[in-house]
């Protein structure tokens, strides 16, 4: 690892002055944190990054590329390890703005503290712990189908909960895909935490009795697609899963489930609902936000591995969300509406937070520019205003690494601390609404998720890794007709 001059001139003294607060802290995460040139070390081997004063030196942003992306993980990794309501162990949906924590922000968290020990930044022993104390406040969280006082229902929980006692945040839905990231990351830490010591043998416990506990059938509704949500005033969301998108994992673990599995044809029913068709020159199956292509590979690895339907396509859904990155990408670069700053390397949409002005006149249109907005292009979807979420090409480092990282690299180089902060990259920024363009002052934990994820996925397979061991995820691939790859190499569960 290159380090920079200065820095490893002063190496001495650095380690002097911080020399108490180090202790315990790995070489590496040592390492990482002077390369980066901007981090203090507390004395729990949490990282703080630079402040987000608009007057901070200019060489905070001069790093190589090399060395932003590990900045780039290191304090993204931060953001869960930091950003926590230490009553529940659940994670905030949001920061510094603070209104709930987010169930699938905490399905993220759990393997984000599986990159932090693997990376050095904490050890496994401080991993297991935080992950022990999150399993056992869910497993404790009071069940019930009232719709006050409880936290979920049939091994469900609510999208969001409110800080200190975790229960159920005003009239949010009970929610399947948000327990579907939660479950994924409850199972993640469950293939990891292998060793035979009491801590990880609870942890086992725990993530198994979670994953059982969940109810899949019932949040089928008697129908052939499952709801989206459930709620106590008034039933079941009329919305399905239907139609390609983020719920490839929700219906993989569902079809795994050890206790309440879905019937052998929901992965065909499921299929059939696609669209597939040509997008600024890419075939694929089209889902228009980017996060739908990347949620369910943040934590399986779909290269070389084929259902009946991509079989018939000749490609894998790697392959399809390679070509929906480089078709969003496309659009960008074309660029219809003639939003400000879109380029071969500002480009991204997908959900996320925006300016929210309402409809202002743009050129010769009207658009609405909106607050938090599934913003995403395909065939049958265009929701575009002008906003770009780092994300976006975050999340989809493995699919397009060269594009994306390009991306990324350029937006940190380009709008600096307007952008780029303490945890990384802020949500969303905007550069047509003003002179001085928009810049979201929240970071959200599902966008930070998908990045920090598939950043690991892409440099070390790390998450990808871990859940090729985990029986229910290889039991719903085999159930939904997956075959080829790494799935008929290894051992039967």
């Amino acid at each position: 690892m290159r380090f920079v001059v200065t820095l490893a001139k002063n190496l001495s003294a650095v380690r002097n002055n911080f020399k108490e607060k180090i202790k315990g802290c790995s070489q590496l995460a040592l390492a990482i944190t002077l390369l980066a040139g901007i981090f203090l070390v507390n004395s729990s081997c949490n990282f703080t990054g630079s402040s987000n004063s608009s007057n901070a030196p200019k060489p905070e942003f001069s790093l190589t590329k090399e060395a932003f992306l590990a900045d780039l993980k290191l304090r993204t990794f931060n953001y869960f390890w930091q950003v926590v309501d230490s009553a529940t162990w659940q994670s905030d949906d949001r920061y510094p703005t603070k209104h709930f924590t987010s169930i699938a922000a905490t399905g993220f968290a759990l393997p984000a503290y599986i990159i932090g020990v693997e990376n050095g930044y904490i050890s496994r022993s401080l991993a297991a712990k935080r992950v022990l104390n999150t399993l056992q406040w869910l497993i404790n969280a009071p069940q019930g189908a009232e719709k006050e006082g409880f936290s979920g229902h049939h091994g469900f929980y609510y999208h969001f909960l409110n800080y200190g006692s975790g229960t159920r945040y005003k009239d949010v839905e009970l929610s399947s895909i948000d327990t579907g990231l939660l479950m994924a990351g409850i199972l993640t830490v469950m293939s990891y935490f292998d060793e035979n010591e009491p801590t990880e043998q609870q942890i086992r416990k725990l993530s198994d009795e979670l994953f059982r506990n969940v109810n899949w059938e019932w949040m089928m509704d008697n129908k052939t697609t499952m709801s989206m949500g459930w709620k106590p005033e008034s039933g079941f969301i009329e919305a399905k899963w239907k139609g390609y998108n983020e719920a490839m994992i929700l219906l993989i673990m569902a079809m795994g489930s050890p206790t309440y599995p879905l019937s052998e044809n929901s992965w065909d029913v499921w299929t059939s609902t696609y669209l597939w068709e040509n997008f600024e020159g890419y075939e694929h199956v089209n889902f228009g936000p980017l996060f739908g292509h990347q949620y369910s590979h943040a934590f399986i690895d779909f290269r070389g591995i084929q259902d009946d339907y991509m079989r018939e396509k000749n490609i894998d859904y790697f392959e399809n969300s390679r070509r929906a990155t480089l078709s969003n990408r496309a659009y960008c670069i074309r660029n219809p509406l003639n939003f400000n700053g879109y380029s071969e390397n500002i480009w991204g949409l997908t959900a996320s937070d925006g300016p929210g002005l309402g409809w202002k006149k743009w050129n010769t249109d009207s658009v609405d520019f909106k607050s938090y907005n599934a913003r995403g292009v395909a065939v049958d979807y265009n929701q575009d205003d002008g906003t770009i979420a780092p994300t976006a090409a975050g999340g989809s480092i493995p699919f397009a690494p060269q594009e994306a990282t390009d991306a990324l690299f350029e937006m940190y180089q380009k709008f600096g601390n307007e952008i780029y902060r303490k945890y990384g990259f802020a949500d969303a920024f905007n550069l047509s609404v003003s002179v001085t363009g928009w810049f979201a002052p929240d970071y959200i934990g599902i966008d930070q998720g998908a990045l920090l994820l598939q950043l690991e996925n892409h440099q070390s397979e790390l998450i990808w890794n871990i859940l090729k061991k985990n029986p229910y995820i290889i039991k719903g691939l085999q159930k939904a007709g997956f075959n080829g790859g790494w799935l008929d190499e290894i051992k039967q569960p």
